[in-house]
């Protein structure tokens, strides 16, 4: 499946695709504060032909204990029977895409390159780009037949325990947050602000234009490079507030040609649940 081995696709070939049978259409509006309703409302008012809508809370996360983080990574398994119910199988290409700049839309990226499915793309610009350009969109709710997804463990992540035993080693952290939510300034969603001790900020919303869709490769390969530096990729970690922004700063590594970083799912919902004595709030990180 040559033809999705790169992480974006425009809103054209979308276009061009929307009758082949091997292609499956997700729509992953979402609005974190309007969590239960707002994505879906959307869909229902207008969407892509053939997209499904998949919800970040009951889809694409497991229950919550009040200790594993807002957006908890559901298990291997429970991903693959939502995948089945998708109509995904390894003759599939996957789209994704949610209202523009893709950050609710890269966490089904990252869940199915998680599970070894690498025909799958983010459409850049969102249905936002896709309703400029005069595209159509429909309210027919379509229910693929089921498939059988056989996931096959790829993507590499990491746990609060291998986060806390490498803060004094040669890991970098990264956190995918706003500037003002990283010093600890404001914190809307949880219940301790800061960030975790070492880490350095990308915001996920530096990797996009004005319009919504991703800087060029060379933009993107520069400004990982100023951040980074000499870091080799596998000791880079993504985090952010519950594990699905950190995933549009690993797709967006993808983009820049710059593979094989890491996620920490439970990201800092999870670790300021676990250590809330290491907030690292200190304003000089």
């Amino acid at each position: 499946m040559t033809d999705f081995a790169h992480p974006l696709i425009t809103t054209h070939d979308v276009a061009k695709r929307l009758t082949d049978p091997s292609l499956v259409v997700l729509d992953v509006r979402h609005d974190l504060a309007l969590p239960e309703h707002w994505g879906e409302d959307r869909y229902r008012e207008g969407h892509l032909p053939r997209a499904q809508f998949v919800h970040v809370d009951r889809d694409l996360s497991a229950p919550k204990t009040g200790r594993n983080g807002r957006h908890p990574l559901p298990t291997p398994d429970a991903a693959a029977a939502l995948f089945s119910r998708l109509g995904i199988d390894a003759t599939k290409h996957v789209v994704v895409y949610d209202q523009n700049s893709g950050m609710f839309a890269s966490r089904v990226w990252w869940m199915l390159r998680w599970l070894g499915h690498e025909a799958v793309a983010l459409m850049d610009g969102g249905i936002e780009k896709w309703v400029r350009e005069g595209r159509p969109v429909t309210t027919v709710v379509e229910t693929p037949p089921a498939a059988t997804f056989t996931p096959h463990e790829a993507a590499s992540t990491v746990d609060a325990d291998e986060v806390a035993e490498a803060l004094q080693g040669t890991q970098v952290l990264v956190d995918a947050r706003a500037p003002e939510r990283f010093r600890g300034e404001v914190e809307p969603l949880d219940p301790i602000a800061g960030h975790i001790p070492g880490a350095l900020n990308r915001p996920w919303g530096s990797n996009v234009s004005a319009d919504g869709t991703f800087k060029s490769v060379a933009a993107l390969r520069s400004e990982f490079a100023a951040l980074l530096h000499d870091t080799p990729l596998d000791q880079v970690v993504h985090y952010c507030g519950s594990g699905v922004s950190a995933c549009h700063n690993l797709l967006a590594m993808e983009v820049a040609g710059l593979p094989g970083t890491r996620l920490y799912p439970g990201s800092w919902s999870e670790w300021c649940a676990l250590h809330p004595e290491l907030n690292g709030v200190s304003r000089a990180t």
